[in-house]
């Protein structure tokens, strides 16, 4: 019987990936093992999956294992489905939403300004888990958020609301909601002054709520008889080793391909002659999740995008391949063909996560203006997820990005490096800091395998 130090699991929608960590306290922490199953959220319980996984973990250490700790972070559940209200779309909402993005939040809803009856009426209708309001900069506007306040006080509405605007009301705005019996949450500004961002404090809230609200989940109810503490939101846990790359190669771009989604980590201030023209602030650690973009629960989406007759040119076999698509490729035409559909999903949501440049018309002419994230400045692009971990032609999606139009985009430039998550353990990395960040850049720096541009 072998003791580690630390188990973690990675609950995805499609699999389950058990890592095991050990000597974490030493100068030399240790990945002893890992394996995978099929996550079982369909059989009603995403323990019988972390079990299977274990199984076959102990058949590859050859060694029956029991733990010190087990953590683990989950994006089985589809994430915390959330609602954003803020006062100005570019200001507090997108700050707002910038937070729930980072933390697992699936935002089904936004509005800016005055909520009306008929936002009210699609907010009840989505039910989402969470409301965030905002509004305001501290010591600035109050009104639109007492009146939202008020109106979501007088709702049937009953799940928790996050109130992260205008300081000077918060207390107010607690007791406006509380009198009518809804639970408050206050929090920092996420937009304290003009042009300056505070998402952290309304993120670690919302990851938080993420964190109790799992259990209610198809699958997840028995989940807390196996970890030791609050399971983290994959999305979360791997911005937590995105900005741990950051602290090792400053500016970089993670990409995580998965099956039902592409999800965009990037840390960057961007370039400082672009700062110059921006028209409003963006965050320096930044999250998107391209819903749409997936290399199997939405790979018939992808391929429509891409075109089924592009795609039939390339591949004679076509019918077939679709037919038999699947998160385990079985031969290399298989794999070849999900390249192609990741190659897509790569390049789109990076360019979907930058930002770009335009030009407005005045009275003393034209003017440049820069809009949405810069990525001029990121030297590094870092893949993760089943296919960009483990994939012979890894490279050969990743390089695609090299052949867009940089022109007006603030897409990366072509003087980068890539490198790749080669044992698939970003989300299990996150984790670990939590508990030792110093393990967890050593172990880190081990795991990344440097592609030159070449």
């Amino acid at each position: 019987m072998k003791t580690l130090d630390l188990l973690v699991a990675e609950i995805g929608s499609t699999t389950t990936v058990v890592t095991a960590f050990d000597k974490i306290e030493s100068d030399e922490p240790e990945i002893l093992g890992q394996a995978e199953h099929y996550t079982t959220v369909l059989q009603g319980d995403v323990t019988l999956g972390i079990k299977k996984a274990i199984s076959i973990l102990e058949k590859k250490i050859k060694s029956k294992i029991r733990w010190k700790k087990f953590l683990a972070s989950s994006s089985a559940a589809g994430g915390l489905k959330i609602t954003v209200h803020g006062l100005v779309y570019d200001m507090t909402v997108k700050a707002a939403k910038e937070a729930a993005l980072g933390a697992g939040g699936v935002i089904k809803y936004i509005t800016a300004g005055k909520i009306r009856n008929m936002n009210l009426k699609k907010i009840m209708e989505i039910s989402p888990k969470l409301i965030v309001l905002a509004g305001g900069v501290d010591y600035g506007e109050e009104n639109t958020v007492l009146y939202n306040a008020a109106l979501l006080a007088d709702s049937e509405i009953n799940v928790p609301i996050v109130y992260a605007g205008n300081c000077s009301v918060s207390e107010e705005i607690k007791g406006i909601l509380e009198k009518k019996g809804k639970e408050v949450i206050l929090t920092e500004n996420v937009y304290p002054k003009v042009d300056q961002l505070n998402v952290k404090p309304a993120r670690k809230i919302i990851q938080e709520s993420f964190s109790k609200n799992i259990i209610y989940a198809p699958g997840m109810e028995k989940v807390y008889d196996i970890v030791d503490d609050e399971i983290i939101p994959t999305p979360g846990s791997v911005m937590l080793t995105t900005e741990l790359l950051s602290d090792i190669y400053k500016d970089v771009l993670v990409v995580d391909i998965g099956g039902a989604t592409t999800d965009i980590d990037s840390v960057t201030e961007g370039d400082p002659l672009i700062q110059k023209i921006m028209l409003s602030p963006e965050p320096i650690s930044k999250r998107t999740v391209e819903g749409d973009l997936g290399l199997y629960v939405n790979a018939h989406n992808v391929i429509d995008l891409i075109g089924e007759n592009e795609l039939r040119k390339e591949f004679e076999d076509y019918d077939d391949l679709v037919k038999n698509l699947s998160p385990y490729p079985q031969n290399d035409r298989q794999e070849m063909f999900v390249s192609t559909l990741a190659k897509y999903c790569f390049v789109e949501s990076i360019k979907r996560h930058a930002g770009n440049k335009k030009y407005l018309y005045g009275p003393n002419g034209r003017q440049e203006i820069a809009v949405g994230k810069d990525l001029t400045s990121i030297k590094y692009i870092f893949g993760t997820g089943g296919i960009l971990s483990r994939s012979k032609y890894k490279y050969e999606i990743m390089k695609k990005i090299l052949e867009e139009d940089r022109r007006n985009s603030l897409i990366p430039g072509q003087k980068i490096f890539f490198g790749y998550d080669k044992n698939y353990i970003f989300a299990a990395i996150g984790v670990l800091s939590t508990v030792n960040k110093g393990a967890a850049i050593n172990l880190l720096k081990k795991n990344i395998e440097i592609i030159k541009n070449r």
